[in-house]
């Protein structure tokens, strides 16, 4: 694509994603239901050992429209999210939709800056702000299963995400380790792992 024109079709693509004006892009695919409608309440997690997997890693996620996050399919998204990153084989403190397969701006994240450390699922998330200095941290993914590395990452954000309730954007500042979480998961929403940090 010519030099000066990709940063205008990644806002054009953007602005459509999230208005749903590009033919449903905030509507669940049929790939999407067929994942969803497994009756398994964990899902696979997806690694870069397998070639297909790797592709679909890498690829962008899109934002869920209001009707899509008042649909039941995200409903069982947010569940299977939930149940997938705590059950025993996984073991995680956060997990992005893509990392099951479905390529939608959804985390869930341990919130170990709340009282009983819980999880919680963010739609349509973005960091929207860093303060302070780059810190570097030991990472793993449960997507690079076997590796651990050092990456640098802030101590002090800002979230923005879609609240279910107003089903308009909230903002929260995030900071310590639940920061380093919400970047690491945000990186995969746009087919980025922490081993391209290292």
């Amino acid at each position: 694509m010519a030099g000066n024109m990709k940063p205008f079709f990644s806002w054009l693509m953007g602005a459509c994603a999230l208005s749903g004006a590009c033919g449903g892009a905030g509507a669940w695919t049929e790939a999407e239901r067929a994942l969803l409608s497994d009756p398994a309440p964990v899902m696979r997690v997806l690694t870069l050992d397998s070639p297909e997997d790797s592709l679909r890693l890498r690829g962008e996620s899109v934002p869920l429209s209001a009707e899509a996050l008042r649909s039941d399919e995200y409903r069982i998204l947010s569940e299977k999210l939930l149940a997938t990153v705590r059950s025993p084989e996984q073991d995680g403190v956060g997990l992005a939709a893509p990392q099951v397969g479905i390529l939608r701006r959804v985390v869930a994240v341990q919130r170990f800056d709340k009282a009983g450390e819980p999880f919680e699922v963010y739609p349509n998330i973005r960091i929207t702000a860093v303060r302070g200095e780059l810190a570097s941290g030991a990472e793993g993914c449960l997507s690079v299963p076997g590796r651990r590395g050092d990456v640098l990452r802030y101590r002090d954000i800002d979230i923005a995400y879609t609240s279910l309730q107003t089903l308009c954007d909230t903002t929260e500042r995030v900071q310590g380790f639940t920061a380093v979480i919400f970047q690491h998961e945000c990186d995969h929403l746009d087919g980025v792992l922490y081993i391209d940090k290292l």
